[in-house]
């Protein structure tokens, strides 16, 4: 079993890396050809947008590794039935049981990677990509999803600092971020447990201090003041009252940090589950609609085992012989069968946002169907 082990895994670990830097090539080369669009902005030019491309590659790693697994040991496992080597194995005593047991085994490695991939590499290369080619475009970082207009979040206001009984809550709106992590453009609204507004903050820009605290300024106070007991006056004695200031600096303590901030600046699909799981006490503490990124959060942690869904749909291809179709027919089935898997896992995230489904069962409900048809084809090959 240790010989044929070495020998499956040296062959398909050969294929997958194989079919991935193809695929790498291909998608490499499609955004180097829609950057050329921008080469010429600001100070963009041609050896940048070679710099963006690169640091794209990792989140291509992630998003295609299951594919490239799939079609990779569809490959060998063709090549083998085609030359009589799977025949030779089972005459030999290898049992359907051992064989999947070997492809387990090597989906390990290919599970692993991806997981290191999406967590470690792909979040900090994302966020370079997208820091680098704003900064050489010379224009504030993109917001993901939220057009020009800017962000808007929100966080509760305590009664001492970030601590303490929760006095009222705060909305604020963002203009733009820019790549060294400072603000601008900030509109504040505060209001208090009876959801009244009490105070307006405009600033021209902001600075992050560290310990939740953002240093505003060209800053503009507008105060609005009300009676102790306004129904025992006539209006417009009982009117509430607006105070202007303006100051140089001020000190905002907020919930909300540069690190939640990095999170709307890239796509959710290139977050790691610890940032979207961030994210998402965020806006589930400040009573928002979190759903969007839950379901990206349970996608992260249930995508690096799609490999073993893959490589159990490849598995029937070893018992069809050669005269059942060619190697090339297998592998042209393998591809559709990786885009029908990467159609319908992102489908699957629309509907259940639409639908309000649960986020874990959104992100799993692909990968079990999937399995179920490999199984399927499992069983119909060996009853053959």
């Amino acid at each position: 079993m240790s010989i044929l082990q070495r020998y499956f895994t040296s062959q398909i670990l050969k294929s997958v890396f194989f079919v991935l830097l193809a695929f790498l090539a291909l998608f490499a080369f499609f955004d180097l050809v829609t950057e050329i669009n921008a080469v010429g902005r600001g100070a963009y030019r041609l050896r940048h947008a070679f710099v963006f491309v690169l640091l794209n590659v990792p989140g291509y790693i992630y998003e295609l590794m299951p594919v490239a697994v799939l079609i990779g040991t569809i490959y060998v496992l063709a090549r083998f039935a085609a030359n009589s080597e799977f025949t030779i194995m089972r005459a030999s005593s290898l049992s359907t049981l051992q064989a999947a047991w070997i492809l387990i085994r090597i989906g390990a490695i290919f599970m692993l990677l991806t997981a290191a991939v999406g967590e470690l590499v792909t979040p900090y290369t994302a966020t370079m990509a997208s820091e680098f080619r704003d900064s050489k475009l010379l224009r504030d970082r993109k917001m993901q999803g939220k057009g020009v207009a800017g962000i808007w979040s929100k966080d509760s206001i305590y009664s001492n600092g970030l601590e303490g009984e929760v006095i009222g809550s705060r909305f604020i709106h963002i203009g733009g971020l820019r790549t060294d992590k400072t603000i601008r453009a900030i509109r504040l609204f505060e209001f208090d447990m009876s959801q009244h507004l009490r105070r307006i903050i405009l600033a021209a820009e902001g600075h992050y201090s560290g310990k939740n605290e953002w240093e505003l300024r060209n800053v503009t106070v507008k105060t609005l003041t009300v009676p102790g007991k306004p129904s025992e006056t006539r209006f417009p004695a009982s009117a509430p009252e607006l105070k202007t200031t303006t100051t140089n600096t001020f000190s905002l303590l907020t919930e909300l940090t540069p690190d939640l901030l990095s999170v709307l600046a890239v796509d959710a699909t290139k977050m790691s589950a610890y940032d979207l799981a961030l994210y998402n006490r965020h806006m589930e503490a400040n009573s928002q609609d979190a759903s969007a990124y839950k379901i990206a959060f349970w996608k992260k942690i249930v995508y690096p085992f799609s490999v073993f869904v893959m490589i159990a749909l490849a598995l029937p291809f070893a018992y069809l012989h050669f005269r059942s179709g060619g190697i090339s027919v297998k592998i042209f089935s393998g591809i559709m069968i990786g885009v029908l898997f990467m159609l319908l896992n992102s489908l699957f995230s629309h509907l259940g946002l639409l639908n309000a489904w649960s986020a874990f069962l959104t992100a799993v409900l692909p990968s079990i169907f999937f399995l179920l048809c490999a199984c399927g084809a499992l069983w119909w090959v060996e009853r053959r």
